[in-house]
This record gives structure tokens, sequence and C-alpha cells, in this order.
């Protein structure tokens, strides 16, 4: 009996590290103490996150 299986190669080259914030960094809100992760890139939490829309191309985004 034949398997038919797909060889690959190992990855080469070096992994770049995430990207990191400062630590002890808190939500800019004034009512929220919620501690940002170092790898949040913002400046409030999720949830006081100002809300963005992708840009889609060929459709028409409904206002809100």
């Amino acid at each position: 009996m034949v398997a038919n299986t797909l060889g690959g190669s190992q990855l080469r080259g070096k992994i770049r590290p995430s990207r990191t914030y400062a630590a002890g960094r808190v939500c800019q809100r004034n009512s929220c103490s919620t501690k940002l992760s170092i790898y949040n890139r913002r400046e409030h939490c999720n949830i006081h996150a100002p809300i963005k829309f992708p840009r889609v191309r060929g459709r028409i985004v409904p206002e809100v």
C-alpha cells in the first residue's frame, strides 16, 4: 500500500520576537484601572477602545 503524503521543509532563518511595550501601563479612561498587556499597543483597554471599522472594498458599511 502506497501512502499519498506530502513532505515539507523546515523553516529557515531567525524568528522575530513579538513587539512589546512598557510594563505597568493603565487604561487612559479616568474611571478605569485596567492594566494593559505589554503586547497591547493601544492606550485603552479592550472595553474602552474606540470603535474602528475595517475598510471593506466593494461593500457599503451601514452607518451607526
